[in-house]
This record gives structure tokens, sequence and C-alpha cells, in this order.
């Protein structure tokens, strides 16, 4: 067998790929990072260990429309819907903010229209896969800093798609009111496409789909998902417009279909892959000559993703009435270069908008600002002096704080309860110490659910737990306790550590995502900590053996054995019930009722004298009697008209009983006066 081209370059890259992502991984920096070093290691400007650059590169592109492909897969026109309010608003001002300013300050240091609206494209992506996992592993996707970052990490992958059309039209040549029509010409033709594509897919690709699923094979799906991948790229590239909108479209109209989630995965093996080697060709373009030919240029670059674009995004974020701390951890967040800023690079350089030596310092400042991204985001939360200096912007939030209520509502507030976090867990506690009779007020960062709750009548307040300021006007050291029901993990340690300082006899209850975290709390000062893995744990694991049918006492020994390891609870534990149908042994088993009629021969008699269960083999369980439930009825006392006797047993037990108390006197038959003696039946 001869030489396959390719093979030994592409051995090279796997090779080297994992062993550098792998060293440092071991100093917690992304697999992203890796890659990138490694394109660097064996490009054009380093070992020089792959020659084949151009193939490669189209390897790359192939990488791109998976990862698009994905993305669509992720955006379902539903789900676009639902998230539509969350993140456009965001998204909106912290891409048009960034993309205005950097096209401004570009326009004033003399660089053509086109060309500066580009630069302001590429600043205003971030990198989606860096800050994703480095919030994942700090579990501060649900915290709101998360909730704002990631909501616009969204709108900026969806932006990349017009951005994509857009950026052809920005050339030396396209200036004015030409580059104004063909911009609005592509977007139009883009929107047509879009329409028609959504429109035929919605009719064909889920009976597509379906008929292929019919042949139970994976190969066989794979195929069709990759054929609708590519063709969907392809048609779109047939009609002028680019790859990536396939791409992105055809992922969107598979999301659609209830094969979404078995698309996404079944390519995401194959879109890590080759999104691995369009990262390594990323690398490939860093060239280490540039930052020394031109380190003060690099360096005002690298600046002005960490610094500039971190504090527009902060802007936005105090924009969307989020809080100091807050909108500082969301501008260090967003603050660093984008993988589709890469993409728009190579875009702009093939289509003549920029040209190498404008777009070579420019990566070597993107890849230097994605190195830092992961250790900037790990100091933030420490760093208080970004929040203090954007304080005095919480004014223009608009919402009631806590030092303002000071002033009346929570004046001179005594034996209450602090609750800090007003989500699910926060309103069910507020519901029950209101119920019974306990004050408390509420601390919480997100100002829409304050406004919300206030609008409510309920003494929910705007303010940063983690200052003893806010603590202090929620008059903490007159408070019975205090409660911490944060997302964020890092800001409740810092709330424990100022309430040790501000009521240092006040007991702190709090929750842990893990068991892990509890002995670190209690340390620092927490009262008691509620793991909520235990919790979950527990009750699932309660809930399982119900469903196996396992007695009760045996499931109260196994909870009760779970606990004695982990921690223990003041609450008694609860199932719930399962209908007679679910109990395996019972299935047979059924239950049914029966009304007595005036014309019933029931009536006036008693369950003993009828013989219901010597003669049906049925059970009565209950009577209804007007409105009063009978669940222990004396089997000597007769039925009244109007009574519903319930009972149990197998089918054809039941259908008897029912017969019996239901059937209407026969021909001859004693009188209820005449009933004969009763024996227990």
């Amino acid at each position: 067998m001869g030489h396959i081209p390719l093979l030994d370059e592409i051995a090279v890259i796997a090779a080297l790929g994992v062993l550098v992502t792998v060293v440092l991984s071991r100093l917690s920096l992304p697999t992203v990072a890796g890659l990138l070093f490694s394109g660097a290691l064996v490009g054009p400007f380093g070992f020089k260990l792959v020659r084949s650059i151009h193939a490669i590169e189209i390897l790359a592109e192939i990488g791109v429309v998976l990862l698009l492909f994905t993305i669509g897969l992720e955006f379902s026109l539903a789900r676009l819907k639902s998230i539509f309010r969350q993140v456009a608003l965001g998204g909106i001002i912290q891409v048009g903010l960034t993309t205005a300013v950097v096209a401004l300050v570009a326009k004033a240091l003399g660089q053509p229209t086109g060309r500066s609206v580009f630069y302001g494209f590429v600043f205003a992506l971030s990198s989606t896969a860096i800050v994703l996992r480095a919030l994942a592993e700090r579990r501060e996707l649900d915290a709101p800093h998360g909730r704002f970052i990631v909501g616009t990490l969204i709108f900026q992958d969806l932006c990349v798609v017009p951005m994509v059309l857009v950026v052809p039209m920005l050339g030396e040549g396209s200036a004015g009111t030409n580059m104004a029509k063909e911009i609005s010409l592509a977007l139009g033709k883009a929107t047509a496409v879009v329409v028609a594509t959504i429109l035929v897919a919605r009719l064909v690709v889920p009976r597509a789909l379906r008929w292929v699923a019919a042949s139970r094979s994976r190969e066989v799906f794979l195929l069709a998902v990759l054929a609708l991948c590519v063709g969907t790229a392809w048609l779109t590239s047939l009609a002028g417009l680019s790859l990536a909108l396939g791409a992105f479209l055809g992922g969107m109209v598979v999301a659609d279909t209830e094969y979404g989630h078995r698309a996404m995965g079944d390519m995401l093996p194959l879109r890590d892959a080759f999104v691995s080697v369009f990262f390594v060709s990323l690398g490939m373009l860093f060239d280490p000559r540039i930052v020394l030919e031109r380190p003060l240029l690099v360096l005002l670059l690298a600046s002005g993703f960490l610094v500039a674009k971190g504090l527009l995004a902060t802007i936005a974020a105090i924009a969307m009435r989020f809080p100091a701390r807050v909108a500082w951890l969301a501008g260090v967040g967003l603050a660093q270069f984008g993988e589709f800023g890469f993409v728009l690079a190579r875009l702009g350089e093939s289509t003549g908008v920029v040209d190498q030596n404008a777009t070579r310092p420019l990566l070597a400042a993107g890849i230097a600002s994605m190195f830092l991204t992961p250790v900037f985001v790990r100091v933030a939360p420490h760093v208080t002096a970004g929040q203090r200096l954007l304080a005095p912007l919480e004014r223009l939030i608009g919402v009631r704080s806590i030092d303002e209520a000071d002033q009346g509502e929570v004046h001179g507030l005594s034996d209450h309860v602090v609750i800090v976090g007003y989500g699910v867990a926060g309103k069910l506690v507020a519901r029950a110490l209101e119920a019974c009779g306990v004050s408390y007020v509420v601390l919480e960062l997100n100002s829409e659910t304050v406004r919300a709750a206030r609008t409510a009548g309920q003494p929910v307040y705007y303010g940063d737990a983690t200052s003893e300021e806010a603590l202090g006007h929620a008059h903490l050291e007159k408070a019975r306790a205090l409660l911490l029901l944060m997302n964020d993990p890092q800001a409740a340690q810092r709330v424990v550590d100022t309430a040790k300082r501000v009521a240092p006899e006040v007991p702190i209850l709090m929750r842990a995502h893990y068991l892990l975290e509890k002995p670190a709390l209690l340390r620092m000062g927490a009262t008691d900590v509620v793991a909520e893995e235990v919790e979950g744990g527990v009750e699932i694991l309660a809930r399982l053996l119900r469903w196996l049918d396992v007695p009760r006492n045996v499931i109260d020994d196994r909870v009760d054995e779970a606990r004695a390891t982990t921690q223990t609870t003041e609450r008694t534990h609860k199932l719930p019930r399962r209908v007679l149908g679910e109990h395996g042994d019972l299935a047979e088993l059924k239950i049914e009722s029966a009304s007595v009629t005036t014309a019933s021969a029931a009536v006036g008699r008693s369950a003993a004298s009828l013989g219901v269960r010597r003669r049906t083999g049925a059970l009565i369980i209950a009577v209804r009697r007007g409105d009063k439930l009978l669940e222990q009825m004396d089997p000597q006392k007769p039925f009244d008209v109007g009574d519903i006797v319930y009972l149990a047993g197998p089918v054809s037990s039941v259908k008897k009983a029912v017969d019996l108390l239901s059937r209407p006197l026969a021909d001859g038959e004693a009188p209820v006066s005449e009933a004969m003696p009763t024996s227990r039946g």
C-alpha cells in the first residue's frame, strides 16, 4: 500500500496536540489553548513539522462547518423563541457597543470604514469554549454573572452568521452607498434562503429522518445527518452565501425534529476531531516574530481585549440592571478573543478586507488573551477593587436597595431572619416564615426578581450580601438567623466571612452543592450546611426502592444508613404514595365503587347480612355517606340510600360484589324490615 498524503502530518498534529494539551491541563489551562499552542509549534513559524498547510486548512474548514451545524442543533426555532427575551437585550448591547466603539477607534486611526467595521466584529466575539468550561468548573453557570455571560455568548454565536455574510462586503471596493446596498442584498438573499430552507425542511426532513431511523442502523443515520449538514451548506454556497450559514440552517432544521438529540450525540465525536484540527490550524497562524518585531502593537491589542472589551461588557451588564459585582465578573469573563474571531480573520483575508500584516498581530494578541482568561476568571472574585469602582453606577439601576429601606420599612427590625437569595428555595422559606408569623428580610442581586417581589408586597431588597454595609442595613446583628441560598459558591463563602465579622453570634444556615464543601464552610463559621447532592441522592434512593416494591421499613433503614454516613436531618422522611396498580404483586387487584340506590336490595342490610366478603371474595375498604368518608365501616351497620361503597379485589370478585350491592329486590324477597338474622360475612 502506497503513501497516504497527510497521514504522517495528521499523526504529528494529533500526537503533539495530546501531549501539549495534557501538560497545559496540569496548569489548569483549557484544551483550546493546548491545541493553539501545538499548532504554533508545528506550523510554518515553529518547527515546520507540517508542510501541507493548505490541505490542513481544508480540514479546518470542514471543522467550521461541523461546528456551526452543531450550534444550529443547539438552537432550534422553539428554543430561540423561548430565550429571546433573556439574551437579546444584553447581547445586543454588548455586541453593538463593542462593535461601534472599536469601529470608531479604528476609523479615528485612519482605517477604512469597511476594515473598521471588520475589527469591530472581531473584537465583539468571545470564546464560548473557554468561558463556559471555566464557569462550569467553578460551578458558576447559574450564578447571576454566569447567566449573563451564557446569554451573551449565545447571542454572539447567533451573530456569527450575519457577520459571515457581511464581511465579504467590507472590502475596499465596496464603500458608501454601494456597500450598504450589497449588504442589504446579501441579507435579503440570506433571509429568503433561510425561510425557504425552513419551510422545505419542516415538510421533508422529519419524514426523511423517520424513514432512515426505521432502518435501525446507526451508520445510516449518521450518514443521513452528514448529508443534511453538508448538503445545506453546499446549497447555500450555490446561492452565493456562505457554507457556515448553510451548516447552521441544517442544524436548526434537525433540531426541530424528534431526532435532534440523537444527531447531536452522533455528530459530537466527528465535530470534536475536525474542530481540534481547526484550532491547530489557527495556532499555525501565530507568528512569534510579530511579538518580537511589534511588541507594543501586540500589547495594545491584547490590552484592548482584556481591558477595553471587558469594560464594555461590564457596561452592558450594568445597563441590564446587574449589580457592580456581577457586572465586574461578567466583564472579566467576556474579555478575550473568540474562536469565531479566527473564522472572521481568515474570511477577511480571503476576501481582501484585511491582509496578513494586519491580522497577525491581532491573532497573536487574541491567542494571548485566550491563554490568560482562565487565570483572570479564577482571580476576579477575590479582587474587590473593580466592583468598588462600579458601585456608584448601581444607583442607576432603579430598584429599592436595602440601605434605602433601612430608613423606613426595616428600620428597627429585630428577631427576624435574613435570607440571601430569592430563588425557588428562598420563596419556599419566605412563604413558610410568613405562615409561622416570623419576620424576614431578603437580599437579592437580580433586580427584576426584586422588582417583581416588591410589586407583590414582599420584603425583598436589592443588596450585595458580601458587603458589610448591606448586612448592617439588614440589621443582621439583631437577627435570629442568616440563611444563605445562593448559586455562587465563591460569593457564599465571602458572605460567611463577612457575617462572622458583622454579627459573630448569629447562626448561619446555608446550602452547598457538594458534601466535600461542608467541612470547610463549618470551619469558616457556618452553623449548619445542607449538601444538595446528599438530599438529592437520599430522595432518589428512597423513590427507587419504592418503585422496586421494597417494604417501607426496609426503605427507612436504608435511608437512615445513608444519612448516618453523610448528614442528618430534622425532617421526617416521606415517600409519594403509589397507586395500587404500581405495586407489582397487587397489579391484578382492582378498586371499584358501587352506589346503593332506592331500588337496591342492599338498602337497610349490612355487609355481614349480605355476605359480601363470603359470597364474592371482594373487600369493602370504605363507604362514602354524604360528605363523610367512613374508612372503617362496621360490617353490622346497614347501608343507606346514596351510600357509595368502595370495593377492592380481583376483577371477577369486584364485579360480583357490585352486582350484589346494586341488584334490585327480587319478587317475593323479604322487605328491609323483615331482614333475615345477620351472620358475619
